[in-house]
């Protein structure tokens, strides 16, 4: 038995490439966004479709930056002070249950050097680079469409499974 689980793994691995490869498979299905081609691959999985035939893929790649505001160094040092006392808390939680003797004591002391550390090192790396970037943003990868890719083997009755689904949803079933 373990010799066939092996053999299942190896060829699942030779299957699945490690390196960076273009997508290969014929296209099933086409959509406006990620969650519409996520739900038609659901349909698929829904049925006895081999689905590890599948992939999707984004076309037409683009990078989007939205910006969420301003950087001022009263945000960087209210975010430093905050992220500073949760590290710093948990950290005296960490030595009070290593050292119950020491008490409350040891839960202060890491609270407080938490703060004092990020703040330190939050207005330090704000002041390097305060002329290069003025805002916080938050990248995001998208596409324009998303196609549905499979195995020649199994494209036509993907394609028929997707018109079936894409006909339910026109009437609303």
């Amino acid at each position: 038995m373990t010799e066939a689980f092996t053999q299942s793994t190896i060829s699942q691995q030779q299957a699945r490439p490690q390196l960076p490869t273009m997508p290969t498979g014929w296209p099933i299905g086409s959509y406006e966004s990620y969650e519409q081609a996520q739900k038609a691959v659901d349909h698929l999985a829904g049925t006895d479709f081999p689905i590890n035939d599948v992939t999707i893929v984004g076309i037409q790649p683009m990078l989007v930056e939205r910006i969420a505001g301003r950087m001022s160094w009263s945000k960087i040092l209210s975010s430093a002070a905050m992220s500073g006392a949760v590290f710093g808390l948990f950290l005296g939680l960490v030595l009070s249950l290593l050292n119950p003797a020491a008490g409350l004591l040891s839960i202060v002391i890491g609270l407080v050097a938490g703060i004092a550390f990020n703040l330190l090192f939050g207005a330090l790396g704000y002041a390097a680079n305060r002329n290069k970037r003025g805002f916080v943003s938050q990248s995001q990868l998208v596409a324009q469409r998303y196609d549905v890719l499979s195995q020649p083997r199994n494209a036509e009755k993907g394609r028929a499974l997707l018109a079936d689904l894409a006909a339910r949803s026109a009437f609303g079933r």
